[in-house]
């Protein structure tokens, strides 16, 4: 038998007691306001970080005294991370993390590369322990684009963001591409305003915000009218140019042996000579530079002359294939490896720009001789670059295909506005 309990008592029982406490004025939600209660508790952090730059002239061992760093043995904690501290320069930045009861130092930070953050830690007692930290960097692609009005750089400036890329890494783009297309332009002659580029880059980012440029993926630049493009591709285990049609953008000569400010005169039948007050044949190429700016032999071949020349100041001149020679004067020095007899590999450094000889003011005077005969090197008919074997022509397509959809139309097609994207 089930038994069932009166709903209707118990009913009646609470709202009795509900009328009660009414007729008290007493509510329970109320009364915990009569509850004592604490203020807000603030907690400060006993500890503190400061940084500090490495001195011109200063050690790091005087940067981490005068922040009470002591016991901190660096060379042998460095040895066990594998990082050598004697390569610290002037600009390295440190934190020192200070606190607890006495205010000493507890840890010291310092970014050992971009993709290293090393840390040395004190241990309760008083020892330090060192360990590396990866700094985590991710990748994206981004398109730079634009019209020369007075050179690369300038272009890349004005048209590229600091939220883009800095100033710096705008500059290691245009670094870039002026290595790519070393062969094919000469940057000092060739470049004229009204010239466009494109640019497909690899933009790297840390968590900590920095950017950097990565390397170029694809790029093309529209010069007098011609449309050079140049497209990274992956044979025989390294990356190298190729033009659309899978023939690399190497040559066998570069197209200027030395980075550049301007030219300040070319190939001529007659020039009133600076030094010399008279009008006189000029058989090369001057390029203006900062005294001490390498200069790169041109092309693979073997040194016949190293040394004074009279006029010529110190001259190094190389003998190539094809009864080609090239001459390199006004040099402030010549490299210890430049030594008639000696072979040099394309883009090895030869000497270093000055004024040496007949000569008004630093510069490269370049010369380009065939059989004896100087030429301007842009009117002679060079070697074209290796092509891809045809079992790779395939794959080069498709990527080939792939950047050029990011790069956008051909410099080819009537100008644009240029954007970074």
């Amino acid at each position: 038998m089930r038994f069932q309990i009166p709903r209707f008592p118990l009913a009646a029982a609470v709202l009795a007691a509900a009328a009660l406490i009414v007729s008290r004025g007493e509510y329970p939600w109320q009364r915990l306001s009569d509850v004592p209660t604490a203020g807000p508790i603030v907690v400060s952090d006993p500890y503190h970080t400061v940084s500090d730059t490495l001195q011109r002239g200063e050690t790091v061992g005087a940067l981490l005294a005068r922040h009470g760093v002591t016991g901190l043995d660096l060379s042998a904690l460095a040895s066990a991370l594998r990082f050598d501290p004697r390569r610290f320069r002037a600009g390295q930045v440190f934190s020192v993390r200070r606190g607890g009861a006495a205010d000493e130092a507890t840890q010291v930070e310092f970014r050992a590369s971009p993709e290293q953050r090393v840390q040395f830690i004190r241990t309760a007692n008083g020892e330090w322990r060192g360990n590396a930290v990866a700094v985590y960097w991710s990748t994206d692609t981004i398109r730079l684009a634009a019209t020369i009005t007075s050179n690369l750089f300038n272009a890349i400036d004005d048209e590229v963001s600091d939220a883009t890329l800095d100033r710096q890494e705008r500059a290691n783009v245009v670094y870039a591409l002026a290595e790519v297309f070393s062969y094919s332009v000469d940057f000092s002659r060739d470049i004229q305003v009204g010239d466009r580029f494109t640019a497909v880059v690899e933009r790297r980012t840390s968590e900590d915000g920095e950017t950097r440029f990565g390397r170029i993926l694809a790029g093309e630049l529209s010069v007098g009218g011609k449309a050079i493009a140049a497209f990274n591709y992956r044979n025989g285990g390294q990356n190298a140019f190729y033009d659309g049609e899978g023939n690399a953008l190497k040559r066998a000569f570069l197209a200027a042996p030395v980075d550049f400010r301007y030219v300040s005169s070319g190939l001529s039948r007659g020039r009133f000579h600076p030094v010399l007050g008279v009008f006189r044949r000029h058989e090369g190429i001057d390029y203006a530079a900062n005294s001490g700016t390498p200069v790169r032999a041109a092309s693979e071949g073997q040194i016949v002359r190293a040394g004074w020349a009279g006029g010529y100041g110190r001259l190094v001149e190389i003998r190539h294939r094809n009864g080609i020679t090239t001459r390199y004067a006004h040099l402030s020095s010549i490299s210890v490896k430049a030594r008639p007899g000696a072979r040099v590999g394309q883009g090895d450094i030869i000497g270093n720009v000055g004024s040496s000889g007949l000569s008004s003011g630093p510069h490269l005077h370049y010369e380009f001789r065939v059989n004896g005969t100087a030429r301007d090197p842009r009117s002679v008919k060079m070697e074209t670059g290796a092509p891809l074997p045809k079992g790779d022509l395939v794959a080069f397509r498709q990527e080939r295909d792939r950047l050029r959809l990011l790069l956008g139309p051909s410099l080819a097609s009537p100008p644009a506005r240029g954007l970074a994207e």
